[in-house]
């Protein structure tokens, strides 16, 4: 089935759309709140910190669609069969990725919380090692969706 970009209702009926065009939210606002955040911890700049927190806390909302519809589409393309290899790890990395958008935003959340906010010091390579997991699994979702295949 060919997909014409200028039919609206082919692109948003299409099995998979929505997962793969929603996926690009909380990898763009997370990848943006680490970029934030360092630099927040480097000039010690509130307003950069605010920044930070505000793009974790979009990324991690904007994450339960994305999770959803990835179920939706495992569900809807191979009818909820038992997964195997690529798509099983992908599965796997995308919702422990999810998971650890929402413990990096609960973070710096409860941290606004106190009436001097001072965030953990580890919170710095967890935010790295998120950044590290989301590559890995948009690196998968790539071939699963067949842009990252030869030729």
């Amino acid at each position: 089935m060919n997909v014409n970009p200028f039919d609206i209702k082919q692109a948003l009926l299409a099995k998979h759309a929505q997962h793969v065009v929603l996926i690009h939210f909380p990898i763009a606002l997370f990848l943006a709140g680490v970029g934030f955040d360092i630099a927040a911890q480097w000039t010690k700049s509130r307003m950069l910190a605010a920044a930070a927190y505000y793009n974790f806390a979009v990324a991690a909302a904007s994450a339960i669609p994305v999770i959803a519809t990835g179920l939706l589409a495992w569900q809807l393309q191979l009818g909820g069969g038992k997964l195997k290899g690529l798509l099983l790890l992908h599965l796997i990395l995308g919702v422990s990725s999810g998971a650890m958008i929402g413990v990096i935003w609960f973070l710096h959340f409860r941290s606004r919380r106190t009436p001097e906010p001072l965030l953990p010091a580890y919170r710095l390579p967890l935010e790295l090692f998120g950044v590290v997991m989301i590559a890995l699994t948009a690196h998968l979702g790539g071939f699963l969706s067949g842009v990252n295949i030869p030729g």
